[in-house]
This record gives structure tokens, sequence and C-alpha cells, in this order.
């Protein structure tokens, strides 16, 4: 089992920023591939970046591309998410998951986090 606990998500004016985290914890969590992944009132979960323990990898949707940054705290098994240049259309519960592969399918990912609320106003 591998435990995730998100926070840093807020309220927010357009073009501010938040660094959001995830706390892991559990067996082996550092073997598995992390992601986040984002859902607004309505639609449906959308990927937003991905990467692993290991190494340097990361993947990011186009859209937050350029303004989202995934990172790794290994000593603190800390996830970050740093986000930049924020949009009203960026608002959105986050979710951090663990899976078995770097991918933008959420249906790779078996483990989530209970998600942090970021709301960015115009």
């Amino acid at each position: 089992q591998v435990q995730l606990v998100e926070s840093g998500g807020g309220l927010v004016q357009a073009g501010g920023s938040l660094r959001l985290s995830c706390a892991a914890s559990g067996r082996t969590f550092e073997t598995y591939a992390i992601g986040w992944f984002r859902q607004a009132p309505g639609k449906e979960r959308e990927f937003v970046a991905a990467g692993a323990w290991t190494n340097d990898y990361t993947y990011y949707a186009h859209s937050v591309k350029g303004r989202f940054t995934i990172s790794i705290d290994n000593a603190k098994s800390t996830l970050y998410l740093q986000m930049t240049s924020l949009k009203p259309e960026d608002t959105a519960v986050y979710y951090c998951a663990a899976g078995s592969r770097i991918d933008s399918d959420y249906a790779w990912y078996d483990y989530w986090g209970q998600g942090t609320q970021v709301t960015v106003s115009s």
C-alpha cells in the first residue's frame, strides 16, 4: 500500500503561483511512477504532469507545459507541483497519484491522494 497526502491548495489571482505538495509513504512507494491530475466540476479527470522518484524524467500536459514544474525531494518522500502564471481554467481539485508507469492515462495509477482545491480568480 502507498499513502499519498496532498496539501498547498488555495485561492490565488490569475497570474499568481502556488506550490502543491504530496507526501508519500508506504512500502516501496519509490518504485512507482508518480503523477498529478486535476478535475474541475462537471469535467473529466485530466492529466497534468508525471515523473519518477528515481530519475529526472518528467512529462507534462500541453496545457501546463512551461508553467508547471514537477519535482521530488527524496529525503522528504515528497512530490511537488510548482504552478506559475495560473489561469482561471486551472481551477480544479488536484490529485497526486502513484502508478505502474509514467502515463497520462489515469487508469495506470493505483493509489490516489484525497485531493486539494486550487481556485484561480480572474
